[in-house]
């Protein structure tokens, strides 16, 4: 029989948590936005030693400790995997053409009767594409803030508008770092959980649109559309932009209503950007390999768009900045937190202080209503605590993942409710990373744009009134404790 695990004090299971929170603060105040970039993951390391250590306190051996975080690491695995090819993906999609596709169409939805509503779908549609809503405002939404402007809309009101769309469209897209997080905390896979997301962000992004129309169309605003149209020329002037490019999304698409795995259907949808871009744009991979011509050279140009960084060259510095990719390598830090957070999270699991965290806070969290609440509102805590989105994804993602099991909820529940809790009001938090990059970029206070973030704000709502009417939760047979078998056959009320 194996020794009883000794039972670890509240005081101690909040030591590595408040140490976690106060080095990631600091590194918020010394570092900004470069804290991502080790200063973040060494905080994660050192709270884990910190739990280590009171484990090893409290009479638990380190090489069973270990084996803990060995595993939990060990569950991250094939997220780690599609990341990898994701970055790989958005290389061959860019350079095939399939990028700059979907942001000239979503430019030229743009009109003034609509704007709003327009520049809430553009930079949705572009942060789908590029998967990440930080590139999305820093380019689209730029342009877009001047162009609102130049309508008459209120600064705030735009930038409302541009952050709905860009986190509405990083929320769901399978290229964005947050919503491969998630579902690999939660212990689901990538499609699954973006599938699900849909009941409480298709809602989410709806309402907004209508609140957005229902604003502009009490507006009196004309011209200025016009100042998009250097990007429109730039993308066409180097891309050659059509339907046909639409052909590896949709491959990708109905693979994954196939029920095809992610990393096979990720892959095929690799190749096939590949295919496009020597088919469609060997002017542009001819472009990025200087000096050299023929099959070696786009082979070059292809591998390295997979692999490293790639820029593309169209005269327009917002383009260009929009055009960049980081291929394998730019998914290297964001893999660098994984592993660094899990590697928290199965020393806070093996020494038995995130089950004693979790039952102080699930005294207030009896039915499933709550618990998806709860779960919501640590993810909104940490964002307003340890400034870091990710942090409110990982922290109360491990906290409930057990919790979840036990009481027969699909991981899919968790993972949805971590990115409406975490990922979506990362940006409403002044001094979060989310908040103070969107201002800076912008150029729009924080608490300007708050209240116009519409999907922001109802995004939370919409999950903890779901939970709360047992709409749509997916159930699996309840785990008995300690258990990690699961099922992939889900039943939804």
């Amino acid at each position: 029989m194996s020794e009883k695990r000794p039972a670890p004090s509240l005081l101690q299971a909040l030591l590595p948590l408040l140490v976690l929170i106060g080095l990631l603060a600091y590194n918020v105040v010394v570092f900004g936005d470069a804290g991502l970039s080790g200063p973040n993951q060494l905080a994660l390391l050192f709270a884990a030693a910190v739990a280590l250590v009171v484990g090893i306190f409290n009479g638990q051996r380190y090489d069973d400790l270990l084996v803990h975080v060995v595993q939990s690491i060990n569950v991250a695995l094939p997220a780690i995997l599609i990341l990898l090819l994701i970055g790989a993906l958005a290389g061959t999609w860019m350079i095939g053409g399939v990028v700059p596709t979907m942001i000239d169409h979503g430019l030229r939805l743009l009109s003034p009767k609509i704007f709003l509503v327009a520049a809430c779908i553009v930079c949705a549609i572009v942060s789908v594409a590029t998967g990440s809503s930080w590139t999305t405002a820093a380019t689209v939404g730029i342009a877009l803030i001047g162009v609102g402007k130049a309508l008459g809309f209120h600064e705030g009101l735009v930038a409302g508008a541009v952050i709905s769309g860009a986190y509405f469209g990083d929320k769901i897209s399978p290229l964005s770092d947050t919503t491969n997080l998630a579902p690999a905390v939660a212990g689901t896979e990538l499609f699954p959980h973006i599938r699900y997301m849909m009941w409480t962000t298709v809602p989410s992004i709806g309402i907004a649109l209508l609140l957005f129309l229902g604003i502009g169309l009490m507006t009196d605003a004309q011209g200025g559309v016009d100042a998009v149209q250097p990007m429109l020329s730039a993308l066409e002037g180097t891309f050659q932009i059509g339907i046909w490019c639409y052909v590896p999304p949709a491959v990708v698409v109905l693979l994954i209503w196939k029920k095809v795995q992610a990393l096979p259907a990720l892959f095929i949808g690799m190749l096939l950007g590949a295919v496009f871009a020597v088919l469609f744009q060997p002017q542009v991979l001819t472009g990025l390999v200087e000096g050299a011509s023929g099959p070696a050279a786009m082979y070059k140009a292809v591998l390295g768009a997979m692999t490293g960084a790639t820029e593309v060259s169209t005269g327009h510095e917002l383009v260009d900045e929009l055009l960049t990719t980081k291929g394998m390598g730019g998914m290297l830090s964001t893999i660098w937190l994984i592993v660094c957070a899990m590697t928290f999270g199965g020393a806070m699991e093996g020494t038995g202080l995130l089950d004693r965290l979790t039952r102080a806070v699930l005294t207030w969290a009896q039915g499933t209503g709550s618990l998806i609440g709860t779960t919501v509102a640590s993810a909104f805590f940490l964002n307003v605590t340890a400034s870091d989105q990710y942090l409110s994804i990982v922290v109360p993602g491990r906290m409930f993942a057990r919790v979840y099991r036990e009481r027969g909820l699909d991981p899919r529940v968790l993972s949805r409710s971590l990115e409406d809790g975490g990922t979506v009001t990362s940006v409403l938090v002044p001094w979060n990373t989310c908040g103070a990059y969107q201002a800076g970029v912008l150029g729009v206070a924080t608490m300007s744009y708050l209240p116009f973030c519409f999907f922001n704000l109802i995004s939370p709502l919409m999950s903890m009134l779901q939970g709360a009417l047992g709409y749509r939760i997916a159930h699996l047979p309840p785990q008995p404790v300690g258990s990690d078998t699961e099922t992939s056959e889900a039943r939804v009320s």
